[in-house]
Formats: structure tokens, C-alpha cells, sequence
């Protein structure tokens, strides 16, 4: 086996993991790529044709090998009921960034503009947080079957399960994934849209972001534990805490099979410095989601600039 031809699928094996884990993954990606490198002789691997299969088989005992945050990755809204603006925003409570699903760049994940509608929704937010409801094994079953589109013979013989085994696994993931309400699918930004709202945001103009959402939009902000629901309750935090965003500068990007927008700070009078990633769904024109993934940790994953002269 060439180590340049396992490289083509290490974009895929990164997404896999990224799924799974609910963080980008690329330590588990990394594992995966120096397994294969040192079976690389061996009889695991039986020729090109089924190179991607044998490489999602050691992804997936990467995946069940490693040891992660002893409580599933969450979003806010899985944690809490939606709440309300504090009158003092000192007081808000953060919860470790082991808590929480991470962001994942598309250039990353291999997310383009021909991706089917499935790939995207893999990605999503929300799915990849109900994922994490499952056990490990029910988890890479239903990865496997309903993502990547794995055959249960397939499967079975990646896990050393019987058909059965794989048929029931994947039935008991679906109807936990049942059981929990995950938000239906929300539309692409589109480029008219998201140009309102990098123009509102950089000028901070409140009165036009409002304008831009829907009446029941959700504002979440990993670490904070709290997220709010309406549009009423998120201009309360715009015109309250949300102040220390004035004179921000953005870069626009993309995530989750989403657009996003890469906000820096003020820093000093020719700096700008990373401060949150905002991932935005929208229906019916308007915005009806935004995710803010706060701390410049994240800017690296996107390849963005350390800072804004």
C-alpha cells in the first residue's frame, strides 16, 4: 500500500471521527493514518479496491479504542431550558470545553458546494449532538449504515458482529435517536442573507440583525451554558452584554455544512484578535439559528489568521 494513496481518504476518516467524537478529531484521524501506515504490509490490506473500507475499519477501533470526556458532548440546548438575559453578565456559568460539540470546517470535512444533502446533514449540528446520545457501538453502526452507506455485511465484518447483531444495533440507534427531539433540518444562508448580516454585525447595528431573524430564533454561545430562544430575548442581549462586540471585523467561512462567520475583536488601534466563530441556519429568508463557538482555540482548526492588522 502507498502511504500517499491512504492520505486521499484522510479528509473522510477526519469527518468519520469528527462525527463520532462531536470535536475535530484529528488526533483519532492521525491514529488511524499511523495504524495503517505500520499494517501497511500486512494482511489486513488486500489491495486498492478496498483500501477506503479496511481504513474505516481501524477508524472505527480508533473510535472505540480512545478514551474521551467521561459525559457525552452537548449543545446548550440539550442541557438546559432556554433562559433569559442576566443583569449582570458576570454571573453567566461556563461548563469545560470537553462539554461541548465542537465546530468542524467544511475545507476540513471535505463539505463543498456539490455535497449531497445527506453529507451536510451528517454535519449538522444538532445530528452530530443527537449522535451522542448513543452507546459507542450503536453509534458506529448507524454512522456506517445510514451516513456512509455501508452494507450490514460490510459493517459486520468491520466490527466482528453478525448480521443480526449489526440489524439490531442500527434499529435500537434509530429509535433512540427517535426519542429526542432533533431540530428539522434548516435551509443554507443564502449569499444575500449573510451579506445582511456581516453589514449589520460589523456596524452593529441592532435594529437591522433583529430584522434578520425569525420571531422564535435560537442564540447559543459554547462555553456558556445558557442559550436563549426569540428574537426579543436575543435583542436584549445585543443591546446588553453583546455590546463588547462593537467595532468587530469578520471573515466569512464556512462549517458544519453551514456559513459561518469568523468574528475578531478589537484588540488595539490596528489589532484585531480572534474572539467567536458564528454558524447560522435560516428559514423562511431569515436567520433562525445562530451558534456562537467562543475562544480563538477554534480559529486555528479553520485555518484563520491569529490576528487583523
Amino acid at each position: 500500500m502507498h502511504t500517499i494513496e491512504a492520505e486521499d481518504y484522510r479528509r473522510e476518516i477526519l469527518g468519520y471521527c469528527y462525527r463520532y467524537f462531536g470535536c475535530f478529531a484529528e488526533d483519532a484521524t492521525q491514529e488511524t493514518m499511523l495504524r495503517a501506515w505500520r499494517a501497511r504490509d500486512g494482511a489486513g490490506f488486500q489491495g486498492r479496491s478496498s483500501l477506503r473500507t479496511w481504513l474505516y475499519s481501524i477508524a472505527t477501533h480508533v473510535c472505540l479504542d480512545m478514551t474521551r470526556a467521561p459525559q457525552r458532548r452537548a449543545l446548550p440546548a440539550d442541557l438546559t431550558g432556554p433562559g433569559r438575559v442576566p443583569d449582570d453578565p458576570t454571573t453567566l456559568t461556563t461548563l469545560p470545553e470537553t462539554t461541548w460539540i465542537g465546530p468542524a470546517s467544511d475545507a476540513h470535512l471535505g463539505i463543498d458546494p456539490s455535497a449531497t444533502a445527506i453529507e451536510r446533514e451528517s454535519v449538522r449540528l444538532a445530528f452530530v449532538a443527537a449522535l451522542q446520545y448513543l452507546p459507542p457501538r450503536q453509534r458506529v453502526v448507524l454512522l456506517l449504515r445510514d451516513v456512509l452507506d455501508h452494507s450490514a455485511a460490510e459493517c459486520a465484518g468491520l466490527l466482528g458482529m453478525t448480521l443480526p447483531s449489526v440489524n439490531s444495533a442500527l434499529a435500537r440507534a434509530r429509535k433512540t435517536l427517535s426519542r429526542h427531539e432533533i431540530a428539522p433540518p434548516g435551509h443554507d444562508v443564502d449569499a444575500g442573507l449573510l451579506e445582511q448580516y456581516v453589514a449589520a454585525f460589523e456596524a452593529y447595528d441592532v435594529d437591522r440583525l433583529v430584522a434578520l431573524l425569525t420571531d422564535d430564533a435560537e442564540f447559543t454561545m459554547p462555553p456558556f451554558e445558557l442559550w436563549l430562544r426569540g428574537a426579543e430575548e436575543i435583542e436584549r442581549w445585543w443591546r446588553g452584554p453583546g455590546e463588547v462586540c462593537r467595532n468587530a471585523r469578520t471573515i466569512v467561512t464556512s462549517a458544519n455544512g453551514r456559513p459561518a462567520v469568523a468574528v475578531y475583536h478589537q484588540a488595539g488601534d490596528q489589532r484585531w484578535e480572534p474572539f467567536a466563530i458564528h454558524v447560522l441556519d435560516s428559514a423562511a429568508g431569515r436567520i433562525s439559528a445562530i451558534t456562537h463557538f467562543i475562544g480563538a482555540h477554534h480559529f486555528a482548526e479553520f485555518g484563520l489568521p491569529a490576528q487583523l492588522p
